[in-house]
């Protein structure tokens, strides 16, 4: 893909390309690794609202527990390259589950921190989130039903509201050298803490996600490292669960795997 999409800004903000253009997911951004005043970088272009939404989250941060951002105008996002070449994903997948997890929730308890500045109004409560899910558990029933059903009552239940990243998951927290594991690509939600966690669950892959005992282990876990409740915690995992699987379907993509977890959820909760 030619770099003329980048051009204003390569020009604006007197970038040099530095490698080739990456194309992002469903989403549709579209990313070019640059240098800045002689340091790594990255420019993205953000098509869609989720991501427009996350690189004021991203601005908010200010580099604490995330990658900097160094210019934002409309829907271009200058970042950190984040080049250090440990992996979340490869660690979960070659028997440092845990450890990976542990790191997750030391990245989530440093973006959940106070900050001195308001965060963005711009900012979608989880309430509003959920509101996707009830066509389908209307149309479906089943484990789209029990989804909807926990996340009504940990929404009635409010705890620990903070600013949430709302993906925080293996492929999002990268490798930042000497400033350590930082996060990119947030949703920009805000609502109770727990909900941050339910992303881990579900990650890096089908494989390691229902592993045969994991989710409880996880649960345990993660529960004993944020001095959330275990049961709570599975209950946020049970109604993303569903809310993913509505939104894979939405896209077109598999729903299994996020059916398969709310279903070892849903027997976990005994319910």
């Amino acid at each position: 893909m030619p770099t003329d999409a980048f051009q204003p800004w390569l020009v604006r903000w007197n970038l040099t390309p530095d490698g080739e253009v990456i194309t992002g997911g469903y989403t549709g951004n579209v990313l070019l690794p640059v240098i800045k005043d002689g340091a790594p970088a990255m420019l993205k272009i953000a098509h869609h609202e989720d991501e427009r939404r996350g690189a004021e989250v991203m601005e908010w941060y200010a580099g604490n527990g995330a990658a900097k951002v160094f210019a934002r105008d409309g829907e271009a996002l200058l970042l950190e390259r984040l080049t250090g070449r440990r992996s979340l994903v490869a660690m979960a997948t070659s028997g440092r589950d845990d450890d990976a997890t542990l790191i997750l929730c030391e990245v989530a308890a440093g973006l959940h921190a106070a900050r001195q500045h308001p965060p963005p109004s711009s900012l979608i409560p989880l309430a509003t989130w959920f509101r996707s899910l009830e066509p389908i558990a209307a149309s479906r029933g089943g484990p789209f039903a029990r989804s909807l059903t926990a996340a009504r009552r940990l929404l009635s239940e409010p705890r620990d509201a903070v600013v949430l990243h709302g993906d925080l998951h293996h492929a999002n927290v990268l490798d930042g050298g000497a400033r350590g594991w930082l996060a990119i690509d947030p949703k920009g939600l805000i609502g109770d803490r727990g909900f941050e966690y339910a992303t881990v669950f579900c990650n890096p892959d089908a494989s390691v996600a229902l592993a045969p005992g994991r989710i409880a282990r996880q649960a345990s876990l993660v529960a004993k490292h944020t001095r959330l409740e275990p049961i709570r915690l599975l209950r946020w995992l049970l109604a993303y669960a569903g809310l993913a699987a509505a939104g894979c379907i939405a896209d077109g993509f598999d729903p299994g795997p996020a059916l398969a977890i709310a279903d070892v959820v849903a027997a976990e909760l005994s319910i």
